[in-house]
C-alpha cells in the first residue's frame, strides 16, 4: 500500500454559490454510514458554518493543517482555511466566488504534491463564473495540467475519464465547440491519448490488459468514406499504431451501437471522439454514480460528474452519490499511486 492511503483527501470548495458545500456538509454527516476515507475541505469555516445553519446541520467545524485533519475527522468537519472572504448565498455568484474556487483548487494540488494529501478531490465550479474573473482555462482538467507544470516545469496530458461500474468513457477531444472538432482531432492525438488510458487503467485501476472501444467520429463510423473521410483517415490509422505498441483496441466503431448492454461486456473503456459523444451515453447510465477522474496526472485527482446545480444549493436536496462515488474512488486509487520523487 501507498503511503498516500494513510493520509487525507484534500477535497475543494467549488463554486460557493452551489450544491459543493451542500453535499460536503450532507456527506461528513453520513461518514460512519458511508465509511468514507477522511478528507478536509479547503475553504472558510464561517462560510460553511453559516450554510450548515442554513441547510439546518448540525455540523462542528475544526480550522486545521492538512497534517491534523485525519486526527479531527471524525468528531469534526477539518478545515483548511483559504485566508479570502467567501460571501456567495446560494446560486448567487458573486465576486468572491471565483477567486474562492481557484484558491481552493491551487491549495488541493500544491498539498497532494507535497505529500500532504492523498488524492485532490473536486467539487464542482461554474467555468462561465471563472471566465467572467480572467480564468483562461477551458476547464478543470486543463487547469490542473497547468498547476502541474507550473510545479513542476514539466508538462502534461490530462485525460479525462469518466467511469462508473456499468461503463467508463473518455473524450479524446474535451471542452471544444463542435464545430472545432475535426480541426482538432488528430490520429497523434487518439494515440497520445489510448497510451494514457491504457498505462493508468494498468497501473491504478489494476486491468492488466485494458480493452479500448475507439468510437468513430461519423454516423456509422464514416460508412466507408460515405458519410466522412475522418474516420479512414484519422481514426483507423490511430487504432492500427494503438496494436502495434501492443495495446487492445479495436475501432473505428459505430457510435450508436457501442454503449447498449451486450457492446459494454466487450470493452473496459470507449474512447469517443468528442464531448458529447462520451457523456451523454454515461450520464444517461450513471447520472448520479459516475466519478471523473483525470488520468496522466502525477496524482488521482476525481470528482463527481455533476454541475454547480444552482437551482437547488442551499435546499438540502442535492443527492450526495457521485461525491460519494468520487471520495471512494479517489481512496481507492491513491492506495496504489506512486510517491512523488519531488514530494520525498
Amino acid at each position: 500500500m501507498s503511503p498516500r492511503a494513510r493520509l487525507p483527501l484534500a477535497l475543494t470548495l467549488g463554486e460557493p454559490a452551489g450544491i459543493g458545500p451542500d453535499l460536503t456538509l450532507a456527506v461528513w454527516r453520513r461518514r460512519v454510514e458511508l465509511d468514507l476515507p477522511a478528507f478536509y475541505v479547503i475553504g472558510e469555516a464561517d462560510f460553511l458554518a453559516r450554510r450548515a445553519r442554513l441547510l439546518g446541520l448540525d455540523v462542528p467545524m475544526a480550522v486545521v493543517t492538512p497534517a491534523e485533519a485525519a486526527g479531527v475527522f471524525e468528531r469534526a468537519l477539518p478545515v483548511v482555511p483559504l485566508g479570502l472572504p467567501v460571501t456567495a448565498a446560494p446560486g448567487t455568484p458573486d465576486a468572491t466566488s471565483a477567486p474562492a474556487a481557484i484558491a481552493s483548487i491551487r491549495r488541493a494540488v500544491a498539498d497532494v504534491m507535497a505529500g500532504h494529501a492523498a488524492a485532490v478531490v473536486t467539487n464542482p465550479v461554474a467555468k462561465n463564473v471563472l471566465y467572467r474573473s480572467g480564468f483562461a482555462e477551458p476547464g478543470h482538467t486543463e487547469f490542473l495540467a497547468k498547476l502541474v507544470t507550473e510545479a513542476t516545469g514539466k508538462l502534461v496530458k490530462p485525460v479525462m475519464i469518466l467511469w462508473s461500474a456499468e461503463l467508463a468513457v473518455v473524450p479524446v477531444t474535451i471542452h471544444l465547440p463542435l464545430r472545432d472538432v475535426v480541426s482538432a482531432l488528430t490520429a497523434d492525438l487518439i494515440v497520445e491519448t489510448g497510451c494514457i488510458v491504457a498505462r493508468d487503467l494498468t497501473s491504478r485501476f489494476g486491468i492488466a490488459r485494458p480493452r479500448l472501444a475507439v468510437a468513430g467520429l461519423n454516423p456509422h463510423a464514416g460508412e466507408e468514406g460515405a458519410m466522412g473521410e475522418e474516420d479512414s483517415a484519422i481514426v483507423a490509422p490511430a487504432v492500427a499504431r494503438l496494436k502495434a505498441e501492443g495495446i487492445d483496441a479495436i475501432g473505428p466503431l459505430p457510435a450508436d451501437t457501442l454503449f447498449h448492454e451486450r457492446a459494454r461486456a466487450t470493452y473496459d473503456v470507449a474512447m469517443c471522439m468528442y464531448h458529447d459523444q462520451a457523456l451523454i451515453p454515461i450520464k444517461t447510465l450513471a447520472f448520479e454514480r459516475a466519478v471523473n477522474v483525470t488520468l496522466g496526472l502525477p496524482f488521482v485527482r476525481t470528482s463527481p460528474d455533476h454541475g454547480t446545480a444552482f437551482d437547488i444549493a442551499g435546499l438540502g436536496t442535492a443527492d450526495p452519490s457521485s461525491l460519494v462515488a468520487a471520495l471512494a474512488l479517489a481512496a481507492r486509487l491513491a492506495a496504489t499511486a506512486p510517491t512523488f520523487a519531488h514530494a520525498k
